[in-house]
């Protein structure tokens, strides 16, 4: 540890993001990017946007794109902040709802859930517990019906792809609307794969009943997030955003500027201005991908492996005979990269992002093979 850092960040126990492996080609199954390239017109308008213009500072509002968004996710513009990557925007989240003040009280996110939370919970001082998921690693919704700080999860769940029912997010978000002041607390809905929460024959329908976003005008504590690194094929692009009530947006705005006032590229604003305009395009694309899903996750049952129930655009597998480790050494040395994670009770998953179906059929020939 380097002398000149503060105890804070002495501290830190930083997140680690999956591997980027620069010197061989692998099948990379490890990151749950999307398979398949961002819309025509995506490219189309970044292309456009490289222009002189880039002198200029982009928009600090992100107003044409908000724009888009509340289109696209039929809510006011006035409802959705715009941000570097969803990560920034928990990162904002926390920031702005969450108290870091001793003895404030705890807030609550799953124990087995996206690794980023206690990182920006120890980042600011926030206090955390952490409700142990259920056997079948679902989450059980009444551990969050409690006095608390604020509440925070994935919905579906990372790593473990499963789906929290719509009226159970309801019943946390009520829960912690009351007037009282023992009952008041910001709910945060990370949507970062509820596009792929469908099945391939109803996916946007499946996506707008079960997302949170219809709750918002209900509920004033209210704040979804989400990301165009999925299901928009802009993992490279690091744009997300939030859909909430006003204030909860005013307050992410606080904290922004008092960071970057610029955090959205010009060159960002334009592509995901294009995506969200692009409905068609993503729907064919995220219903293939949750097809695929669905294929290899029957194939990987039917060779005795156990698959959770995903409703994202990964499935969490376990061996039927070899620990987590030793399955991801044979497939990393087969060329094909997923994502490892040595914790308490899930050592021996791994999460396999959904590939093409060429890259998915690979991968199942050499889970047939050992």
């Amino acid at each position: 540890m380097s002398k000149f850092w503060n105890s804070r960040t002495r501290e830190l126990s930083p997140y680690i993001p999956g591997e980027q492996p620069q010197n061989r080609q692998y099948i990379k199954l490890n990151t749950n990017e999307n398979p398949y390239p961002p819309s025509p017109a995506v490219i189309e308008a970044i292309t456009r946007a490289a222009n002189e213009r880039l002198r200029l500072y982009p928009d600090p509002s992100c107003t044409a794109l908000r724009d888009a968004v509340a289109e696209r996710r039929r809510v006011k513009p006035e409802q959705v902040f715009a941000g570097n990557g969803s990560d920034e925007v928990i990162a904002f989240a926390f920031a702005a709802f969450f108290e870091g003040a001793y003895r404030a009280a705890p807030i609550l996110f799953p124990s087995i859930t996206y690794s980023f939370y206690p990182v920006y919970a120890h980042l600011w001082g926030i206090p955390y517990e952490c409700p142990r998921v259920q056997e079948d690693f679902s989450i059980n919704h009444t551990d969050y019906l409690k006095a608390c700080g604020g509440v925070v999860f994935p919905n579906p769940n990372a790593p473990t792809g499963m789906l929290m029912r719509p009226e159970h997010v309801r019943a946390i978000a009520q829960y912690h609307a009351g007037q009282s002041r023992r009952h008041h607390a910001v709910v945060i809905v990370d949507e970062a794969y509820i596009d792929f929460a469908g099945y391939a024959d109803a996916v946007q329908h499946a996506a707008r009943q079960t997302s949170a976003v219809h709750y918002i005008e209900e509920y004033p504590n209210l704040l979804t997030v989400h990301t165009l690194s999925k299901s928009a094929s802009l993992a490279g692009l690091r744009l997300g955003f939030a859909i909430g009530n006003e204030e909860l947006i005013e307050g992410l705005c606080r904290v922004r500027d008092s960071f970057n006032s610029y955090p959205v590229d010009r060159l960002a604003l334009a592509g995901g201005i294009a995506a969200m305009k692009d409905a068609a395009y993503y729907e064919a694309i995220t219903r293939t991908v949750i097809a695929t899903r669905e294929r290899v996750s029957a194939a990987l049952v039917e060779k005795g492996y156990a698959v959770l129930p995903s409703r994202a655009n990964f499935l969490f597998v376990r061996h039927p005979a070899m620990s987590g480790s030793e399955f991801f050494t044979v497939l990393r040395n087969a060329g094909i990269l997923v994502r490892h994670f040595n914790k308490e009770r899930i050592a021996d998953f791994l999460r396999v992002s959904i590939g093409t179906d060429a890259e998915m059929d690979a991968f199942l020939t050499v889970c047939g093979s050992t």
